[in-house]
Order: structure tokens, then C-alpha cells, then sequence
């Protein structure tokens, strides 16, 4: 059985940003809006050209740069920059390639206070210049005039994992004329009122922005179920950034390949209480065992199927499938003790394993191997461990 992905269908690009990054590009762009300028062309030029300053305030540009903004009047864009007492040279005119860049002074930015304006980290400035640059160049708005391009940039970066996005306030008024044509050209699939939706084709270019209480009420996402008793977890990204400093380097990477993972597009909150929460042993009931005595008696192939499941899930996931993922992907029919019990029993037999309370770590177990069912790359699973709690 083949474990790649279906021959033409094309897999989802992976977010670029984070959650943080999402909210330094937030910032990025509200920094910009917030500055006197007269309209889109010099905003547009102010975004790329402050979020290389961003740290000390002197950032290079090259006239390549400058031409492929494509805008209308670039000697005036620049002028209209200056005027703010930024610096940059004529010979950022120079559309050469092979002309050498241009160093850019920001004056506001190079100062060293408590309330800097783009308090960025090496990796977040790098990280949010990429995502900036490989907005503005996709396909269903890299032709479009500056005012649409711009924004572009202001509703992907206040967009959630689930595409969900919310018309900021700051956007400059020139932009809100050019909506309907990101929903024509395809960047959005929906605009109404402050409202809108990401197209799939350029979701990896959300910022990630936590969804508000009326989005969640709206879309609803599935919660891991809780023993009788226990307390609700309350998502703290505080407690969950110090949860995941304290992870191994091993379990991190597993962390982020499940937080980020483009295909599951998942809520932070679902996966810090699937790491976070404590483990509870589960309990099956009479009935949970009964119903799977007769449910397996009509999947004789049950074991082999799971194991293969895996290694195709992981191919195009980077991670293990939950049990959720598992059953709904083979088509089995389960509540949720009934897909616990599912699982239980193909882990007791051999043909699944995973790593201990760790979760999506399920993959081909020894029943399996036997029968030539692996991941193309096995690797220990030794330092998946999760953190000492307080």
C-alpha cells in the first residue's frame, strides 16, 4: 500500500507564522497605519521597508525591491518617507539587480526605550519580513494595485488557523475600496461587513490571531473529554509557552509539528490541553467492551489497516493521528470511549504503539513491523517525555 499522498491532490502549505509572529505582524502593520502618510504607495513601501529596520532601525533595500512593489509613483512614495525623517539614498531608483542595496534609516526605530514600536526578535523580524514578501507576491494579489496588495496584508495577519478573518480598524480607508477585489480575484471566499474568510490556497499566510468568543461560539472545535471530577482547563499561552520551554528538544519538535500542522489546523488551546492536562487512566464500561466484540467481528483486517493508516497520516502530517483522527480517517464508526477501547486493544495486540501519555504519537507497532508495515524513517521516541509538573 502506497503511503503517499494522492497522485494531483496538493497538500496544504504549512503556516508561516506563528501565533507570537502573527501578532508582531499585527503590530508591524498598525505601526504603519498609525503614520502620516498619504496613502497606500508610501504605506506599502513603509511596511517593507520597517520591518527590515525593525531592529536598530537601519535595514538594506534594493531598487529591484523597490520596482517590484510595482508602485504607481515611487519617487513620491519615497519623498512621502523622507518627509517622516526616514533616510534612504537615490540610488534606491536603481532597478539593476545587480545593484548593490541601499541602507535605510529609521529614526524611530533605532532608538533604544522600553516602548519601542517593533519590539522584535531576530528570528520574529525574519520570520515576519518572509511572510510579508510572500504575501504580497501571491498569485491572487500579486498583480493587483498597492491599495488591494496592502490589503492583503492587513486581513491575512488578522486571520485565525481557521481562515476566520476580522477587518481591523486601522486599515487605511484607501483599502477598504480595494476589498471586493481580493474577494474577485480569490484571496478571500467571504466579505461581509467587518467579516471575512481566507481563500484555502493562501491560508499558510494567516496570522494565526486567536479567534474571539463569538468566533468560537460560531465554529464550535472538539475538546478532549474529561474525567468526572476533573477541573476545566483554562488555556493560558503564558503557561503554555513555560510548558513547552520545559519540553526536551525531542517532545518540542513533536509539539510543533502538531501545532503547526497545516493539514489539522488546529486551535492552540485544543493542543496545550492535549499535551498539558493530565493524563487520566480511561475506564471502559460493559457495554464500551460488548459493543466491541461485535464491531470487530466485521473488521477482520482492523490491525493492518490502523498501522497503515498511520504511516500514510504521518507522511502527510509530520505527526501520529489522534484515536479521532484514526477511527473517522478508516471509517469507523465510535464515540469516544469506543474509539479508546478501539485503540487499547490494537496496542495490546501489536499493531499500534505510541508513547506512553504523549498524544498523535501513534505509529506502526511490533505485529505490524513483522508484516512490513513501517515508517519510512524510524526514530526513537526515547526523549518524548513531557515536562515535570509544578
Amino acid at each position: 500500500m502506497s503511503t503517499s499522498a494522492p497522485a494531483g491532490k496538493a497538500q496544504p502549505l504549512p503556516f508561516l507564522l506563528t501565533t507570537q509572529q502573527g501578532e508582531a505582524a499585527r503590530t508591524l502593520l498598525s505601526y504603519v497605519a498609525s503614520l502620516p502618510l498619504p496613502g497606500p504607495d508610501p504605506q506599502l513601501l513603509a511596511v517593507v521597508a520597517a520591518i527590515r529596520a525593525a531592529r536598530g532601525g537601519v535595514g538594506n533595500l534594493t531598487g529591484a525591491d523597490l520596482s517590484a512593489l510595482r508602485l504607481g509613483d515611487p519617487r513620491e512614495a519615497v519623498d512621502a518617507l523622507r518627509s517622516l525623517g526616514w533616510q534612504m539614498e537615490d540610488a534606491i531608483f536603481d532597478g539593476d539587480p545587480a545593484a548593490p542595496p541601499v541602507p535605510i534609516t529609521i529614526p524611530d526605530l533605532a532608538r533604544e526605550t522600553e516602548d519601542h514600536a517593533l519590539p522584535f526578535g531576530k528570528n520574529t523580524r525574519s520570520r515576519v519580513s518572509g511572510w510579508t514578501t510572500r504575501t504580497l507576491s501571491a498569485k491572487p494579489v500579486k498583480k493587483l494595485p498597492p491599495a488591494a496588495r496592502l490589503a492583503g496584508l492587513f486581513l491575512a495577519a488578522h486571520s485565525t488557523s481557521r481562515l476566520l478573518g476580522r477587518i481591523p480598524s486601522c486599515l487605511p480607508e484607501a483599502c477598504r475600496a480595494a476589498l471586493p477585489s481580493l474577494l474577485d480575484k480569490g484571496f478571500l471566499t467571504e466579505l461581509s461587513g467587518d467579516r471575512c474568510r481566507l481563500a484555502p490556497q493562501v491560508r499558510h499566510l494567516s496570522g494565526m490571531r486567536p479567534p474571539t468568543d463569538e468566533e468560537k461560539a460560531a465554529e464550535p472545535t472538539t475538546v478532549r473529554p474529561k474525567a468526572v471530577g476533573s477541573p476545566r482547563f483554562e488555556f493560558s499561552a503564558d503557561a503554555w509557552a513555560q510548558w513547552k520551554n520545559a519540553a526536551t528538544p525531542a517532545l518540542g519538535r513533536h509539539v510543533e509539528s502538531v501545532e503547526y500542522c497545516a493539514l489539522c489546523a488546529l486551535p492552540p488551546e485544543r493542543v496545550a490541553e492535549a499535551f498539558m492536562f493530565p493524563f487520566q487512566p480511561p475506564f471502559f464500561s460493559k457495554n464500551t467492551k460488548a459493543a466491541y466484540a461485535r464491531w470487530k467481528d466485521a473488521h477482520p483486517d482492523r490491525g493492518p489497516q490502523a498501522a497503515r493508516f498511520t504511516v500514510f497520516f504521518r507522511a502527510g502530517h509530520g505527526h501520529g493521528p489522534s484515536f479521532r483522527q484514526l477511527c473517522k480517517g478508516l471509517g469507523w464508526e465510535q464515540n469516544c470511549q469506543g474509539r479508546g477501547f478501539v485503540v487499547q486493544r490494537l496496542v495490546s495486540n501489536g499493531w499500534l504503539t505510541s508513547t506512553g501519555p504523549v498524544p498523535w504519537t501513534l505509529r506502526p507497532g511490533p505485529a505490524a513491523q513483522e508484516q512490513g508495515i513501517t515508517l519510512p524513517k524510524a526514530r526513537s521516541s526515547a526523549a518524548l517525555t513531557t515536562p515535570a509538573q509544578p
